[in-house]
């Protein structure tokens, strides 16, 4: 019970010396949980103000942390310490107000967000090591280990105070489910945070009593130890080796992958140069091992992977993710080249250049996002001209294009749309939607990739957008035929202007429904299968498969001017891998009209 206590009480002091240690972060700290939880507390989408608030104190939080970095490694900063935290305030504040005109928190925004806070973390890791005798692989590791702890007391946290939340409402009285959102946004906000700054020393501090904290908060585990000279190294080898593997097939076949290597090669670069630092202490023999051979390898994989994400650039042009993935081959490359002949001594670099490199990606003109835009409008512009349909910045609508103009400008519009950039394009009507003014803006219908041929499984889905067009129908009814439901054909009786009618619904296999109507007699008025047409939805669409327009996902049926109508709500097939398995399950609405 002693130790217990003895363990609250230095977490409770090293709590209290944070707080006052890093004064503009907690004060960020506390003011991003408070908005937070208040928007939990909201039945709707908090305000535009709100989350743009929530947003600058995060940030702020961790410009809080550079700034007072920044007076301990030099000794003027901290004699002016207040004009330093100044400097501070209004940076966060000047966020603010970049946000301030943003219509919606957008990718966009959240992006900017986390890439400058990323900067700021590279930044307060590398500061306490730039021209001082403190070695960089020591904080590294320290920050590795305060984070770590940090976040399994969190984890400790959260599942206890959900337990007690549980419990509470289960056992005694009704709890409001926001108690969730509540702890949580406490505990990982404020708390884990708060805890993590905690745990670092100072640094660049001469007194005694810091120097020895900062040495006992350096040491390594053993367990630690054991985890990167024997797991991960190894492990990080076989990866390695599969991925040379992978290199030699591309050089024997000559097929470039489509996409799927940069984001590999990222997480590969991305581990690699976390292990590398984290064993730059170690002096066993896998780890020296993996320290000469690791920037060698590096630049060859990075080298493959910027070969990959050209030809991508070539082909398709420029998008955040592309730019992210060259942006960060490129750090990588350099980051080889500089650790094949720099020690280890030197591994301050990598958190250097990572934060110069994404700040600079948020900085326009170059920022990923003007160069994306700009990419694929110019591309898109390009496309249309070579056919004719923009001239002089007009637009001439032309219905006999290519397939793959179709495919491709919807491509890019969609991106756009999706972006919000459609504004910057000044020969295109302000009301253009994709989905609904493509043939009246262009001339042509859009079209949409088919799913890849070797799939087993397919979805489309109805696009909730606009209404459906009920008019000139007499009857309409909900109904869907699911392979989970045993009856081999369900009736419905319904009766229209005082005659009686049969709606039929009978599944005859795992694919095939049939929906047909009967009068009283029983003769079949109008009927359909249904296979044959969502099959048809796999391929050249004019809508993504998870938002279909409603002229899409609509079958119609006529008969001796019976008339029937399907719009889709949702189809599922599943070719399987028997027989046994293959199925397709339909929702939809059905309309029915007599002569």
């Amino acid at each position: 019970m002693g130790r217990f206590l003895n363990v609250l009480k230095r977490t409770a002091q090293g709590l209290l010396k944070a707080i006052s240690r890093f004064p503009l972060t907690v004060l960020s700290l506390a003011l991003a949980t408070g908005y937070t939880c208040y928007m939990i507390s909201l039945d709707s989408e908090a305000s535009l103000t709100i989350q743009k608030l929530m947003f600058t104190f995060l940030l702020g939080a961790f410009i809080g942390v550079v700034s007072q970095f920044g007076c301990e490694r030099f000794g003027k900063w901290q004699e002016k310490r207040w004009a330093v935290y100044l400097v501070s305030v209004l940076l966060t504040i000047g966020y603010y107000f970049i946000l301030m005109p943003v219509p919606s928190i957008d990718f966009a925004v959240i992006t900017r967000t986390l890439v400058a806070i990323f900067a700021m973390f590279c930044g307060f890791i590398w500061l306490p090591s730039f021209k001082s005798e403190v070695d960089f692989n020591s904080i590294a590791l320290t920050h590795f280990k305060s984070a770590f702890i940090s976040v399994l007391y969190g984890a400790v946290l959260s599942l206890g105070f959900s337990s007690i939340i549980a419990a509470t409402d289960k056992l005694l009285f009704r709890v409001n489910p926001d108690a969730y959102g509540y702890s949580m946004a406490i505990i990982w906000i404020f708390f884990a945070t708060l805890h993590y700054l905690s745990l670092l020393p100072f640094f660049n501090s001469h007194i005694e009593e810091d120097v020895e904290y900062a040495k006992h908060s350096a040491d390594y585990p053993k367990i630690l130890k054991t985890l990167i000279s024997y797991i991960m190294i190894p492990l990080f080898a076989i990866y390695s080796l599969i991925l040379l593997a992978y290199f030699v097939k591309i050089g024997i076949t000559f097929k470039w992958p489509s996409g799927q290597l940069g984001p590999m090669i990222l997480a590969y670069s991305a581990i690699g140069l976390i292990v590398y630092v984290l064993a730059s202490r170690l002096e066993d023999k896998i780890s020296v091992l993996y320290r000469k051979l690791f920037p060698k390898i590096l630049i060859l994989m990075v080298i493959m992977q910027l070969v990959s994400v050209i030809l991508r650039l070539n082909a398709y042009g420029v998008t955040e993710a592309r730019y992210y993935l060259t942006l960060f081959g490129v750090y990588s490359l350099i980051c080889g080249i500089y650790l094949s002949f720099k020690p280890v001594s030197k591994n301050s670099i990598i958190a250097l250049l990572g934060a110069g490199m994404a700040i600079f990606s948020v900085l326009p003109p170059v920022d990923a996002f003007t160069v994306s835009r700009n990419s694929q409008i110019s591309r898109l512009e390009n496309m249309l001209q070579d056919q004719g349909i923009l001239k002089n910045g007009k637009i001439s609508p032309k219905s006999d294009v290519p397939l793959e103009l179709r495919l491709e400008s919807v491509s890019i519009l969609n991106y756009l749309q999706q972006r919000k950039y459609l504004k910057y394009i000044t020969w295109l009507p302000a009301d253009f939607k994709t989905e609904s003014k493509m043939k009246s803006t262009f001339g042509f219908e859009p079209a949409y990739e088919a799913i890849n041929p070797e799939a087993l499984y397919f979805n489309a889905s109805l696009s909730s957008d606009k209404p459906l067009v009920i008019n000139d129908y007499d009857m309409l009814i909900k109904t869907n035929s699911y392979m989970d439901i045993k009856e081999e054909r369900r009736i419905t009786d319904f009766q229209i202007s005082g005659r009686n009618y049969k709606l039929l619904v009978q599944r005859l296999s795992g694919l095939e429904v049939k929906v047909w109507v009967e009068d009283s007699q029983g003769v079949e008025l109008v009927g359909t299968g249904l296979y044959d047409f969502a099959k048809g939805l796999s391929g050249i669409g004019p809508a993504p498969k998870e938002a279909l327009p409603a002229e899409t996902m609509t079958l119609n049926v006529e008969n001796k001017g019976y008339r029937l109508r399907l719009v889709f709500e949702n189809v599922s097939i599943n070719y399987g891998s028997s027989n046994n398995e293959t199925r397709a399950d339909y929702s939809y609405y059905l309309l029915f009209a007599k002569p």
